[in-house]
């Protein structure tokens, strides 16, 4: 094979990095080419609270709570109408003969959603690989708990509402909100060791995972073999570019349209079609840290032996993209995946999905008939069911010797554990949606989620400061590694 002419010296000269001496090299300016400094000191100063801010990790929750109250508050005033006015839009494409259109409350709670349940899917692949769930005996504990904890607010809930449609509903206390739950931890402060955190997080996957098979099983209408079909072609080719090694993400977004497209075809709700897509992603890192320290020290060292006056800019890109590979490629894909959605998830999607869906008004007329034992069946479900559950069943755990409290964890704080996972909101309010049809019931769903979970996140704040001691050693011992866990949504 014949290779590529050399450059002379002459072409060569404009492909060159410029010749500049150390004595001669510019301080870094202070702003980018083109950019007003006064005006980027500005910025600067109005991102660094917004930082702030967004570093806490009950910022996901607080958040959801204004992101609500502006609801209550928007659907409860004298422009109510323009709130519903504004979620019933209709939005859409138009592309030849084909038209697709539908409400903008429906591009929230069937689109964007589907981006939130593809992350819950990821933290469950993730766990299962090297989490919580990946030991058995680590995973009975939170595992037994989180049974309880959905089973028992079911029950309670089919106990006050035998019968009717308002039966349907049974699925609405069952998942907790794990923003909501870690904020409460995290108010708590040094009184909540870390092995608490770690226990509500796998609680809470698993509490998703339940939540999404119910969605799938009894939430969904009529199956269509034609959707089915659809979607398995689109995972296959999920499948099939990850065996001939398609590392780009963004080549998967057009099968993992046709996976969301088929199971909405199939009469299955779309956002299933995100977690389908989250458990297929790969959680094994191609180069890991060893091999990124490895291959960018490498590419670092021929570019420091190499001199400024000799490096072209074409080198100079390659060695980038060597570098950039490397840097991609020593997280897995999953891994990734969730540092990136998780901020777009947790402070964009979640607000506006809370937004869109806490919008209800407050009145008497409400709560009448059938309704008002849906409310009724919501609140004893979230505020008694979850921690009757969580402590039944761990205790049953421990009794048994399947499984064992971490070092540090005692009676007092599962009975603070199951207090928090009578937080549901995201996930409760999205089964209210699925669940029911007819308006009041639906808005006496959604009041009794507010309410329960309002309930409990104070009943919690003020069981935790009673029971739970004040130590000093878990101020500083939280353990990064369940910060980064808390990017369940």
């Amino acid at each position: 094979m014949v290779g590529p002419p050399s450059l002379s010296v002459s072409a060569d000269r404009d492909t060159r990095m410029p010749t500049t001496s150390p004595s001669e090299a510019k301080p870094v300016a202070s702003a980018p080419p083109g950019a007003w400094a006064p005006l980027v000191r500005v910025a600067e100063a109005a991102r660094r609270p917004l930082e702030r801010f967004l570093r806490i990790e009950a910022s996901s929750g607080i958040l959801l709570m204004l992101a609500a109250a502006a609801a209550l508050a928007w659907a409860n005033s004298p422009w109510a109408w323009t709130y519903h006015h504004l979620w019933q839009t209709p939005l859409g494409i138009n592309v030849g003969v084909f038209r697709f259109e539908r409400p903008l409350e429906w591009i929230v709670n069937d689109g964007l959603m589907a981006i939130f349940f593809f992350v819950v899917g990821l933290e469950i692949r993730r766990e299962i690989h090297a989490g919580e769930l990946s030991d058995v005996r680590r995973a009975t504990l939170p595992f037994a708990a989180a049974m309880g904890g959905m089973v028992a607010p079911a029950l309670i809930y089919l106990c006050v509402t035998p019968s009717g449609e308002a039966s349907s509903g049974w699925g609405v206390p069952m998942a907790t909100d794990i923003a909501f739950a870690i904020g409460i931890l995290t108010l708590l402060g040094r009184r909540v060791p870390p092995a608490l955190r770690v226990l509500l997080l796998a609680l809470a996957v698993i509490d998703d995972l339940g939540a999404v098979v119910a969605i799938a099983m009894f939430y969904s209408s009529g199956i269509t073999l034609a959707g089915l079909l659809a979607a398995a072609l689109g995972l296959a080719g999920i499948l099939a570019m990850q065996r001939f090694g398609v590392r780009a993400k963004l080549a998967y977004v057009p099968p993992s349209l046709v996976v969301w497209a088929g199971v909405y075809g199939a009469g299955v709700h779309p956002t299933i079609a995100g977690v389908i897509i989250g458990l297929v992603t790969p959680v094994r890192a191609w180069l890991g840290a060893e091999g990124f320290i490895h291959d960018t020290r490498e590419k670092l060292d021929e570019l420091s032996d190499a001199s400024p006056q000799s490096l072209s800019r074409q080198e100079l890109g390659e060695a980038l993209q060597h570098v950039n590979l490397a840097r991609r490629e020593a997280m897995s894909p999953a891994e990734s995946l969730i540092a990136s959605l998780h901020p777009w998830v947790a402070f964009a999607i979640m607000p506006i999905f809370a937004l869109a869906n806490a919008g209800v008004k407050l009145s008497g007329d409400v709560l009448e008939g059938s309704s008002s034992r849906v409310a009724f069946a919501v609140v004893l479900g979230l505020l008694f069911g979850k921690p009757l559950g969580v402590l039944a069943t761990t205790w049953g755990a421990l009794k048994l010797g399947l499984c064992a409290l971490p070092r540090g964890l005692g009676g007092r704080h599962l009975a603070v554990l199951g207090v928090v996972a009578g937080v549901g909101f995201t996930m409760a309010l999205f089964i209210a949606q699925l669940a029911f049809e007819e308006p009041r019931l639906l808005a006496a769903a959604k009041m009794g989620v507010l309410g329960a979970s309002g309930t409990a996140a104070v009943v919690a704040l003020v069981l935790g400061r009673a029971l739970l001691p004040r130590d000093p050693t878990h101020g500083a011992a939280r353990t990064a590694d369940a910060a980064e866990q808390s990017t369940v949504v």
